[in-house]
């Protein structure tokens, strides 16, 4: 009878494990838990970065990034500065590419 129940609750806790597991796993439009704070960290950086360039004016400039793809949106004052954006973004370590869809106004 102890067999029994020790096989079951084994049983029980592996299945849990797999399932919580599965929760944390990546798919091709959903981030897993790893790639959710990598991009949060490369999102982090980014932003740093604008903010201290005197060039570029945070406030106007939005980040989100997504699986390593940076996605920099929003308004410049110069082609200068939307492309001064796409450098900064582009030396954070992390980044495989940069969608800037930066607007020149």
């Amino acid at each position: 009878m102890i067999n029994r129940t020790a096989s079951i609750t084994r049983f029980v806790i592996g299945m849990l494990l797999v399932a919580l597991m599965a929760g944390c796993a990546g798919s091709a439009t959903q981030e897993s838990t790893g790639e959710y704070i990598d991009d949060s960290g490369i999102t982090a950086s980014v932003k740093s970065l604008i903010y201290d360039d005197p060039m570029l004016k945070v406030g106007q400039i939005s980040v989100e990034s997504h699986k390593g793809v940076v996605q920099l949106s929003g308004f410049v004052d110069s082609r200068q500065a939307a492309t001064r954006a796409g450098e900064l973004a582009r030396s954070v370590k992390g980044v495989k590419s940069i969608k800037n869809s930066l607007i020149v106004k």
